[in-house]
């Protein structure tokens, strides 16, 4: 795995929660966190969960121990929700930015949130991230279709194809 390669894949992330995003802004709040009974019990709860699990890996990379997920209470809006995505966007592609080619090699060491420790080449952690928020997105997915609401294709090939 290559930086520029690790980038398209980030790019594509950062695409496809965008969108996903932008249709959860169509929600009412009350369709924001409305219980559906997913892994998640909600849309909010589920789209907290991928941000927080994006920013966890990433406190991991910069050196941070200790972090923990966000709460899902702690965004009763989607402005609370997308303001800290915003956020973190800025974080995620600093640190993208920053990365070379020797980074991505390098076993970085992390405690999951059991304490277990594990060691794993970094660019092992950066594909698991992604794919992660893929599966969850596809949660989401499912839940805009149980509120009768059209969401969005985030299909892999859609992104590479230009889609909007």
């Amino acid at each position: 795995m290559n930086k520029t390669k690790i980038i398209d894949l980030y790019s594509y992330d950062d695409w496809a929660n965008s969108k996903l995003l932008t249709a959860v802004c169509q929600l009412e709040n009350e369709e924001f966190i409305r219980d559906l009974s997913s892994s998640f019990k909600s849309i909010r709860d589920t789209m907290v969960h991928i941000l927080g699990a994006e920013e966890l890996w990433l406190s991991r990379w910069m050196g941070e121990q200790g972090r923990v997920l966000l709460i899902s209470d702690d965004f009763p809006t989607y402005s609370s929700l997308k303001n800290r995505w915003d956020d973190f966007r800025i974080q995620i592609d600093q640190f993208l930015l920053s990365l070379t080619e020797e980074d991505l090699n390098q076993e970085i060491s992390y405690k999951n949130l059991k304490g277990i420790p594990y060691s794993l080449e970094l660019w092992k952690q950066m594909l698991h991230v992604t794919n992660h928020s893929s599966f969850h997105r596809g949660q989401a997915i499912t839940m805009f279709r149980q509120l009768k609401k059209q969401p969005p294709s985030l299909d892999l090939i859609s992104y590479f194809n230009g889609e909007k």
